[in-house]
């Protein structure tokens, strides 16, 4: 399995600049669109999952410090950017930060709806990772940023970012459906992150015991419902 999927970093407070914001959003398109010409937009999506490949395109946007801002003013940047040219490259972004996050299934439908792919498919999609990495891996960090992008052939790749309060930290996510074979077993591409201590992960392929005994309970008490997120 190659190590690769999660990224960890400081929690930062303030705003990006407008001036670079607007940088931000210019060279981002324009990293995007030489990505999309000359190797596909599935390509990118392979990069974009790739917390390695994240990590330098936001210093090379103009995101030069280690934080967790990185993911948020990328993800911001590139959703503005490419809007204009969606249609032309083929790549759409939806969801953000906060209450944009909470946007993500409007704008999934109504991208579904203009373009003809199964909204409902890319809603329970979007939701399914968010779920996961918010209560399946209990490694402490609540999702509080979820982009999904969808490209014209209706690939797919999500960035989302969690935070702990207690450790000053966040925690990027990183999926792509090239990689997803079963939702529940091992989904990642990979996670990688500093040792917390033994945490609870209900994807690993070592879990299907754990699946099956939370299964059994539910069925044997059909009132009881598991908490798997908003």
């Amino acid at each position: 399995m190659k190590r690769t999927g999660v990224a960890d970093l400081p929690l930062h407070g303030g705003r990006v600049p407008q001036w670079l914001a607007e940088r931000m959003a210019r060279l981002g398109t324009a990293i995007t669109e030489t990505v999309v010409q000359d190797y596909g937009a599935s390509a990118f999506l392979s990069r974009l999952s790739d917390p390695f490949w994240f990590q330098a395109l936001g210093a090379v946007m103009g995101m030069d410090w280690h934080s967790s801002g990185i993911t948020t003013s990328v993800m911001g940047a590139l959703k503005r950017g490419l809007a204009p040219r969606a249609d032309e490259l083929g790549i759409y972004i939806c969801g953000g930060r906060g209450r944009f996050s909470r946007n993500t299934p409007q704008e999934l439908r109504a991208l579904a709806a203009a373009r003809g792919f199964d909204g409902e498919a890319l809603v329970r999609t979007s939701r399914l990772t968010a779920r996961i990495d918010n209560n399946a891996i209990a490694d402490g960090f609540q999702i509080y940023l979820h982009s999904f992008v969808v490209t014209s052939a209706g690939e797919w790749a999500v960035v989302q970012q969690g935070l702990n309060d207690r450790s000053g930290m966040a925690r990027r996510y990183h999926w792509h459906s090239a990689s997803v074979r079963d939702f529940v077993a091992e989904p990642h591409t990979g996670i990688v992150g500093e040792n917390q201590g033994v945490i609870m992960n209900l994807v690993d392929a070592q879990a299907r015991p754990a699946q099956a005994a939370l299964l059994d309970i539910t069925r044997e008490k059909p009132e009881t419902t598991l908490n798997v997120g908003p």
